[in-house]
């Protein structure tokens, strides 16, 4: 499904430096982990977030929890927001979508290497992190909400 975005949608979306990502746990509850990604728009919208190397609760980046509920749940939202003080901009983008794991090794799940050098672009913090060797989120979106205050 094609996911067209109005022009305030996609300044937001390219502006903000964080979202905040929803899986849904074994009991049936939203987790939520504010992430760093990377949109891509050409024949869908799609949303990159790398399991990079800054400080886990698990040695394996496959073993996070978000990933257990990805694998087992794949249905995701992700929240993206401005804030401000005065309420006069304040905004908001809500994407829903499909996430999967995908692996440098995985041919088939594609993208692996764009979706590395879009994060590294995006986040020069990622330049000293070993993201070729580690999985990334990759959520296509099929559904988007939004609210502006202005």
């Amino acid at each position: 499904m094609t996911v067209e975005l109005t022009p305030a949608e996609r300044d937001l979306l390219f502006a903000e430096r964080r979202a905040v990502l929803a899986t849904i746990n074994e009991r049936g509850t939203a987790r939520l982990v504010p992430i760093a990604y990377a949109p891509v728009l050409d024949d869908g919208l799609r949303i990159y977030s790398a399991l990079d190397e800054k400080p886990k609760s698990v040695s394996d980046p496959r073993d996070l929890a978000r990933v257990r509920d990805i694998r087992e749940r794949p249905r995701v939202t992700l929240l993206v927001d401005r804030w401000d003080e005065t309420w006069s901009a304040l905004a908001w983008l809500r994407m829903d979508g499909t996430a999967t794991l995908i692996e440098a090794t995985d041919a088939a799940a594609g993208g692996h290497s764009d979706a590395v050098r879009l994060l590294r672009e995006r986040y020069p913090q990622y330049a000293t992190h070993a993201l070729e060797q580690r999985p990334v989120i990759r959520i296509d979106v099929d559904h988007v909400a939004s609210w502006f205050a202005s």
